[in-house]
């Protein structure tokens, strides 16, 4: 069976949100080390601005790295086929995104690292900064939702 869906666009917007999303999600420890570093700030209360302040920075500028990563990435001219209308093509050896009838690239389910299951969407996880995203409303039945799922699941993919 081949689950074909609906055209969608991806918005920089959407990108954005969606990258820096997957990046907390895989380099949440990249946090914990500014945090206790912070944290030393409690045990020495005479310097604890010392400690305070570069670890809340830290975090910040980290924050703000990826974001004019998945800005800049957003506005380039390579990355302009990402933001156009495409439809996509799901079964059980590959997942094909279509630009139109003719034109299409597929993709091997050995490609993608992980898969997360998300509130309205799938966000399939290729690289660091690297995804596609495919929400729920392109689909065109609870059915096809419920068989790509169960692809996923066979390929072991899926993360919560």
């Amino acid at each position: 069976m081949i689950v074909k869906t609906k055209k969608y666009q991806l918005t920089p917007k959407e990108f954005i949100k969606a990258g820096l999303w997957s990046i907390a999600k895989e380099q949440w420890w990249y946090v914990v080390f500014p945090v206790l570093f912070g944290c030393i700030g409690f045990i020495l209360p005479d310097e604890k601005w010392w400690f305070i302040i570069p670890a809340i920075l830290v975090i910040v500028l980290y924050i703000l790295f990826w974001y004019i990563q998945f800005l800049g990435a957003s506005q380039m001219e390579q990355s302009k086929m990402m933001f156009e209308r495409m439809s996509y093509e799901i079964d059980s050896r590959q997942l094909l995104i279509k630009l139109n009838e003719r034109q299409g690239s597929p993709v091997k389910w050995e490609m993608f690292k992980k898969v997360y299951k998300r509130k309205e969407d799938y966000l399939f996880m290729m690289g660091r900064g690297q995804f596609l995203l495919l929400p729920f409303k392109i689909f065109t039945s609870d059915n096809d939702l419920k068989f790509v799922e169960s692809i996923l699941n066979r390929k072991n993919l899926i993360q919560k």
